[in-house]
């Protein structure tokens, strides 16, 4: 699933914890990763979107990870080369804190590959290179043994599960400051329509929260205050 220029942009504008709030409407309460937290200065202060392309590792087997499977035509190498730009890397790592699944040479390929952002539950390793790659990188830090110390790969664009949320392919995955959450496609317009109006909404809220009103009946809006908005967004 590729994005128009224009949904990107509209999504952009939309902060996670919005879609968050939107989808919980539409009876979506697992959208938000467990884990994945901006690592990388590039991560730090953005808002990044982009169709999911996972990845899934399994924990380790002590016949298949081993070094030479980064050779194999099923590895994590071969999965980077699939990639098409503008997506966003989704890796199922089961939460692995004591590997390391990407590190600075397949973060500068994914850049070269013109790859969104990288999204895991698990780490990365070679942390100061893979921030010299300059990609943007949500994780759970940084850890210097190899994947193969914990972890096997096993394939690509399947469904996984990343921090405990399901990821299937071209779902549309938006990241900012609260971490990382999931748009299943079947929602996306749901989020396009609503998102930018719940923005403004809670924007006039926060004014006038700051100009002393109180909360009861402000927020969430009765419809008295439903009017006033309405009549002071049309001035």
């Amino acid at each position: 699933m590729s994005l128009s220029a224009a949904d990107r942009a509209t999504l952009e504008s939309i902060s996670t914890a919005t879609i968050t709030t939107l989808l919980l409407k539409k009876g979506l309460r697992n959208i938000w990763m467990r884990g994945p937290q901006p690592f990388t200065p590039t991560a730090k202060g953005k808002r990044m979107v982009g169709p999911a392309f996972t990845l899934r590792f399994v924990p380790a087997r002590e016949d298949l990870a081993t070094p030479e499977s980064w050779s194999s035509p099923r590895s994590t190498r071969a999965a980077i080369e699939d990639m098409p730009a503008g997506v966003i890397a989704v890796a199922d790592a089961m939460g692995c804190t004591d590997a390391g699944i990407f590190g600075d040479i397949l973060c500068a390929r994914l850049m070269n590959r013109g790859v969104t952002a990288l999204v895991t539950d698990g780490c990365v390793r070679d942390v100061a290179g893979v921030v010299g790659t300059g990609m943007p990188v949500w994780c759970r830090g940084g850890a210097a043994p190899p994947s193969v110390a914990g972890l096997t790969f096993t394939g690509w664009q399947e469904p996984i599960g990343c921090g405990g949320v399901a990821v299937f392919p071209d779902d549309i995955i938006v990241v900012d400051d609260d971490g990382a959450v999931v748009i299943p496609k079947a929602f996306l317009q749901e989020v396009l329509d609503g998102g930018q109006e719940q923005e403004r909404l809670e924007a006039w809220i926060v004014g006038k929260v700051e100009q002393g009103e109180k909360l009861p009946g402000l927020y969430p809006p009765n419809a008295e205050n439903k009017a006033r908005y309405e009549a002071e967004k049309k001035k």
